[in-house]
């Protein structure tokens, strides 16, 4: 029963892998002739500013998304899990983001960042919000922060709510007893019974947004200049539009190895602070 599974992984997954990493040690431009060149074309990322660029852009989107994307869906978690009305209701409602295509949401959020939100600063006087955003080199990662923020927390929310429901009342009920508020119950009881949750969320979502791709190009193309080129879209643009096939292909495999290394660090990490709490 397994040997269909893996005869599909390794035809659809492996061996492309093992080709990319092959062709990344020649200098193909993606069609025509090519030489085997070795360990050039990673010696040479080392020095290529745009590639290092887009290295420091990626890091630090991701890390600040990431921040943002579990704090917020912890915060609405909670509030979700307190006995409110239509509670059910807003779960479903909080989730509707996660299911639409990014490309559409992209879209739609640099329509409003380019369109709508100069206009209202305009008419309220506002020069800081009267022009584009998304135009502004630096603060153009600010607007695809936001889209990812809103799109990306609706998943958090669902899995901090599922960890929830694992922590008894009887706990919070017992803490509130001997006069422990709501910040101590927390930290002391929520907190390190959701730790394996949280450790979820964080992997997932840093692994994600290193990926970030779909949000740039519906909304910057990378843009303005190189300002907001992650690795994903370096990687497309050069490999399949500049000829840089070979090249590009040996920035995927340093890319997937620094992915794989940080998923690793963070397991390790938070499930060390798991296994003390």
């Amino acid at each position: 029963m397994v040997l269909p599974a893996f005869v599909l992984f390794f035809v659809l997954h492996t061996i492309p892998v093992l080709q990319g990493i092959f062709f990344s040690l020649t200098d193909s431009p993606g069609y025509g002739a090519w030489k085997f060149i070795g360990l050039s074309n990673y010696a040479a990322l080392f020095s290529d500013p745009r590639v290092v660029d887009a290295y420091l852009f990626t890091f630090k989107f991701a890390a600040v998304t990431t921040v943002l994307v579990n704090v917020i869906g912890l915060l609405i978690a909670l509030g979700l899990n307190a006995r409110i009305r239509l509670k059910n209701t807003l779960r479903g409602v909080y989730f509707i983001p996660y299911v639409l295509a990014l490309l559409v949401i992209g879209y739609v959020f640099s329509y409003m960042l380019n369109q709508s939100l100069p206009t209202i600063g305009r008419a309220l006087g506002i020069e800081a919000l009267s022009s584009s955003l998304l135009a502004d080199p630096d603060r153009a990662w600010l607007g695809i922060v936001v889209m990812t923020v809103w799109q990306g927390a609706a998943f958090t929310i669902i899995i901090y709510l599922a960890g929830l429901q694992t922590v008894p009342a009887d706990l919070h009920e017992a803490a509130s007893i001997d006069g422990a508020g709501p910040w101590r119950r927390f930290w002391s009881i929520t907190l390190p019974m959701i730790w394996g949750f949280f450790t979820i969320n964080v992997v997932l979502a840093l692994k994600n947004f290193l990926q970030v791709f779909d949000q740039i190009i519906a909304m910057t193309g990378g843009g303005p200049g190189t300002s907001t080129e992650s690795i994903g879209v370096l990687i497309y643009r050069g490999g399949f539009e500049g000829g840089e096939y070979g090249y590009q292909l040996a920035n995927a495999v340093v890319f997937m190895i620094v992915i794989v290394a940080f998923a690793f660090f963070q397991l390790r990490v938070l499930r060390r602070e798991e296994v003390s709490a």
